[in-house]
């Protein structure tokens, strides 16, 4: 545990100083900041006032963003090391392959999180200070699905960083993750149905295991219970899960998809050829 911890905190440290981080950064404050200027939580749309009407859109916003940046950024970790030759230190060192794979993953979650975190509280800490009711069960949920997402998307970074045997080949793989992830919401899959024929049951069932379509539905619960938006398919959501099942496997499968895929990463990684 303790050379686990300090491989973390070589990421987190090694992290801060690089440009990444500092655009990561401004770019989810910025996105607050932008929200607040814009006067978003003096507004209403559909009941929503307030931080409520703040905290609907950075959802939104985090979704596009998020997610390229935690898988572009980690599919450098592994893959990145390795052409730097650091696995050849590494070997010659009292570091156990698995503090280090574990070490990483640990430190560059907390990078990609805080930020995110920190420009929600922040929000929420504002609204106080300007005597805003704060939605607290929906700032906590969506504190959830953030970091699930997060955790998610990490997890599938290590996978791809410990598969590719270079950075560009590791990127590549990254944005077309992202891209395919993207093609497979609503619009996408309305067109499928409709040409194939497919049963509604089965549309469904494939946009459930995308974690984008997941994290999009499971937002959208709370600032529209019915999922009218979704149209015939929220009939089969609430029939199989309900809102608070389906609430809950937004919460639970893109954290178990990340872990299962963070695992397959550090046995291909354990087993591969290191240098």
């Amino acid at each position: 545990m303790k050379h686990l911890w300090l491989t973390a905190k070589l990421d987190i440290v090694e992290s801060l100083r690089s440009r990444w981080f500092m655009i990561y950064s401004l770019v989810f404050g910025g996105i607050v900041a932008l929200l607040f200027a814009f006067g978003l939580t003096e507004s209403r749309v559909l009941g929503f006032i307030g931080l409520s009407r703040l905290l609907v859109t950075y959802i939104q916003l985090s979704m596009a963003i998020l997610p390229i940046f935690v898988l572009i950024t980690t599919v450098r970790s592994v893959a990145g090391d390795r052409e730097a030759g650091v696995f050849e230190y590494l070997l010659s060192l009292p570091v156990s392959l698995s503090a280090w794979f574990w070490g990483k993953i640990v430190g560059r979650y907390l990078v990609v999180f805080t930020p995110v975190f920190l420009a929600m509280l922040g929000a929420a800490v504002w609204a106080m200070i300007v005597d805003v009711e704060v939605p607290w069960s929906m700032f906590l949920f969506y504190t959830g699905l953030l970091a699930a997402m997060a955790w998610c998307f990490l997890g599938m970074g290590m996978l791809i960083s410990s598969m590719a045997r270079s950075t560009d080949v590791a990127q590549g793989a990254a944005f077309m993750l992202w891209l395919t992830m993207l093609l497979f919401l609503d619009l996408i899959l309305l067109g499928v149905m409709i040409q194939g024929h497919i049963a509604p049951e089965a549309a469904v069932g494939v946009a459930l295991a995308n974690p984008l379509q997941v994290f999009r539905t499971a937002a959208l619960m709370l600032f529209d219970p019915q999922l009218v938006v979704l149209g015939p398919s929220a009939f089969v959501i609430f029939d199989h899960f309900g809102a608070t099942g389906f609430m809950a496997y937004g919460l639970i499968y893109p954290t178990l998809l990340g872990t299962i895929c963070a695992f397959i990463g550090y046995q291909l990684f354990r087993r591969g050829d290191l240098p």
